[in-house]
């Protein structure tokens, strides 16, 4: 192995966005033709979600805001995040390609309407910067896998900067088993394992206060595991 790049030194942006360009705007394109799982995998954010505890939010107050990063076509925005705090909260998408945002402001077309849906950005991870200080919930759902680990340090670094006092980095993502992380070639993307992603968490500055494998998958797929991530 000596001398070999590590796998997530692999990923190239470029060739992701190409992937992902040439796949359908559909949630059986977004979900690799599993689009059987999306309800169950909402069940499963939901619950998990329900036993963080997150700061209240005054009934005087406008909603809180949460961000969908790697929104993809609003999948999780439609079935979980708009219906947060009983549906009185305002979520700002982020996805860097460019047909999902067009169909995700088909599909969240009511949302937009009544505010539960807000700002649409359509950028990559590796180039957001949350406003300071603002964000409730940052949600990031098979996504992060493609950016390298260095990108994924920063951009966490970044994400700790935009949350309320006592708000939560959420990350949902497919683990590879031990030892070693894992490389693919077809979206260019790492699946990273447990060890590594609590490693890169403490490096930007974050501690675990809750982590959860997602029941109700099909056996062949890739272990997928929720981590709620607060500053240090």
């Amino acid at each position: 192995m000596s001398g070999q790049a590590s796998p997530d030194a692999l990923v190239d942006a470029q060739k992701s966005l190409e992937y992902w360009n040439g796949v359908d705007a559909t949630p059986n394109g977004m979900l690799g033709g599993y689009a059987s799982v999306s309800r169950v995998d909402l069940v499963g954010s939901r619950t998990f979600i329900a036993k963080l505890k997150l700061p209240d939010t005054p009934a005087t107050s406008a909603g809180p805001r949460v961000a969908d990063c790697g929104a993809g076509i609003g999948r999780v925005t439609k079935g979980f995040l708009s219906k947060l705090n009983g549906g009185r909260v305002c979520v700002d998408i982020v996805e860097p390609v460019e047909k999902f945002t067009d169909q995700a402001r088909d599909n969240l077309n009511e949302e937009i309407d009544n505010g539960r849906v807000g700002e649409i950005y359509n950028v990559g991870l590796e180039d957001w910067v949350p406003e300071a200080g603002v964000y409730w919930v940052i949600w990031n759902q098979w996504c992060l896998g493609h950016l390298q680990d260095q990108q994924l340090v920063d951009y966490l670094e970044r994400c700790k900067a935009g949350i309320v006092p006592g708000g939560v980095i959420v990350v949902k993502e497919n683990v590879a088993p031990d030892p070693d992380d894992i490389y693919d070639e077809v979206d260019s993307s790492v699946m990273r394992t447990d060890p590594k992603l609590r490693t890169l968490f403490g490096r930007a500055g974050l501690r675990m206060v809750r982590t959860e494998v997602q029941r109700g998958l099909p056996k062949k797929l890739y272990q997928v595991r929720s981590y709620a991530l607060k500053p240090s």
